[in-house]
């Protein structure tokens, strides 16, 4: 395969992938699921962007067709409606589900491991990249010992 064919085809990937990820955008939300205040559904929605669907892992409940999600968005938008905060819904979700059910953990003792792992990996990424280029003889030495 010739080099430009690779590069439309990647092309081509992307912008259907683009395209699906804004074409199923927000088709997770149900109409009967709505609130009939704007804000208070502008509300709801923010905090369901902060939450992470525990079944479908990563993906916040506001992109999330899984019951559960289903389950956790009506009762903040009832909690919403019964004019608890942003703060009180989190903190009873906390309580009830761990600190991961928030997309972004709070650094605490207990998530520690959450937040130490990425930059862990990265290290030893480099580390491994550098001790690989480190050992990794040059064709000039070749030459040098062959003469030799």
């Amino acid at each position: 395969m010739t080099k430009p064919f690779i590069q439309i085809m990647g092309m081509v990937l992307l912008a259907v992938m683009i395209t699906f990820t804004v074409a199923t955008k927000g088709f997770a939300i149900t109409p009967e699921e709505r609130l009939d205040d704007p804000k208070l559904e502008e509300r709801a929605r923010a905090l369901s962007l902060e939450l992470r669907c525990l079944v479908c892992q990563n993906q916040s409940i506001d992109d999330s067709d899984a019951p559960f999600a289903q389950d956790l968005r009506r009762l903040i938008r009832r909690d919403i409606a019964a004019g608890k905060s942003d703060n009180q819904i989190k903190d009873f979700l906390r309580q009830r589900y761990g600190d991961y059910v928030l997309l972004s953990p709070p650094l605490t003792r207990s998530t520690y491991f959450l937040w130490i792992t990425p930059f862990a990996i990265l290290v030893l990424g480099v580390g491994v990249v550098a001790l690989s280029r480190r050992n990794r003889k040059t064709p000039n030495s070749d030459h040098k010992e062959d003469s030799a």
